[in-house]
């Protein structure tokens, strides 16, 4: 089969979002600009409260990005030095370094092959008299069971706190990510389901007295102008600017998350057949919960192409892909000091090497969709074909 007149596939196309909502977006700029309010001015208040109702919380604390999400949500819940959190080794390293700002110690934990979620199970033998939270990730769009974080929390009086990073109105089990434990945090980089024109990150609570906290510990650790009692204070504070847009673009995200999901189910239909040639998407068990931030696939061993020829002959054909992520941060040389190495986490590893992010976004059409699964199906035909000729002429 020869792929039609080629397209071009992005990994990510945010034109298609910002093209409708220019006006608005507009007109919210200019707003805080004749207010003159930048900094913690009355957009921000707004789109804290309403992104709060929307993870089905109470309190919302606007930040500079998501590693700062983590680490003052982290402090405002009482996590310090001789604590330990647990957390999944493969993560994005923002997990960790939000941690290590604690001056806690993180333990790692292996995920599930299938899913790419947090070992549970893995998760309770790692606990010890020093473990205070647990750190789950809802990576990818899907979340890390409710009902399971619950029980375990429960059983060892651990702090649930939710890396949702990648997981904006995500549900399952009757839960909205950000409302499960104690705390949250959520990014909104460019390019996340709901993303800002820039950096920007929230911590999320349904304890008025942790938001406060947070809120000053965003704010120099001061509880009132020129008056600091917090010695952990920063400055990450979420543009007024960059609230305003936001909470332009939140009405939208449930569409928007429905578009992706319509996007996943529309991939999964196509790449069935190809699972008898080793490769696997990621497997869903929030069923219409999961919001797809990516859409990942697995290219096993069985695979008769390798995933860095499979990405150089997407790369051919104009396609887009990603790896999410190569490195388990157990393994990343800036974190050595931990003293973690290969093979402490077999299911990370071996799933680091396996795993393929194909293109999506809300815009992308149909057409988009069956292109990169065709590019897919005959780049393992071709490959099939070169490995039945080596064995023929061998």
């Amino acid at each position: 089969m020869t792929i039609p007149s080629p397209l071009t596939v992005p990994f990510v196309d945010l034109t298609w979002q910002h093209g409708p909502l220019q006006e608005a977006i507009q007109g919210v700029i200019n707003a805080v600009i004749t207010q003159g309010d930048f900094v913690l001015g009355q957009a921000l208040a707004d789109f804290e409260a309403n992104f709060a109702v929307a993870c089905g919380t109470q309190f919302g604390v606007g930040v500079g990005c998501g590693t700062d999400a983590i680490a003052l949500g982290l402090i405002a819940c009482g996590i310090a030095p001789g604590d330990e959190v647990i957390l999944p080794a493969n993560t994005f390293v923002a997990t960790l370094m939000g941690v290590l700002r604690t001056g806690a110690t993180p333990v790692f934990v292996d995920c599930d092959r299938t899913t790419a979620l947090m070992d549970l199970e893995a998760a309770a033998r790692a606990i010890t008299r020093r473990t205070r939270a647990i750190l789950p990730v809802h990576l990818y769009g899907q979340m890390v069971s409710p009902q399971g974080l619950l029980d375990l929390a429960n059983r060892h009086r651990l702090i649930i706190f939710e890396d949702a990073a990648q997981a904006h109105m995500a549900q399952r089990e009757g839960y909205i990510a950000g409302s499960i434990g104690l705390g949250a945090a959520f990014s909104f980089y460019p390019s996340k389901n709901l993303g800002a024109l820039g950096d920007g990150g929230m911590f999320v609570t349904g304890d008025r007295l942790l938001a406060e906290t947070a809120r000053s510990l965003r704010n120099y650790g001061a509880t009132s102008k020129y008056y600091h009692t917090k010695p952990q204070g920063t400055n990450s504070r979420l543009d007024t600017l960059q609230a305003a847009v936001l909470n332009v673009k939140l009405p939208h995200l449930a569409g928007w998350n429905r578009a992706r999901s319509a996007i996943a189910q529309q991939y999964d239909r196509r790449l069935a057949p190809l699972a008898e040639h080793g490769i696997l998407p990621m497997h869903n068990d929030a069923g219409p919960g999961h919001i797809y931030h990516l859409y990942v696939v697995r290219i096993t061993d069985t695979c008769p192409i390798s995933r860095a020829d499979l990405q150089a002959r997407f790369a051919a054909a104009g396609v887009q892909t990603g790896i999410h992520y190569p490195i388990p941060c157990h393994l990343q040389p800036a974190f050595s000091a931990l003293g973690y190495g290969p093979g402490d986490f077999p299911q990370a590893e071996a799933l680091s090497q396996e795993i393929l992010s194909l293109p999506m976004y809300p815009g992308m059409t149909p057409e988009q969709v069956d292109y990169v699964v065709d590019a897919m199906v005959e780049s393992v035909t071709a490959a099939k074909s070169v490995g039945i000729l080596q064995t023929v002429n061998g």
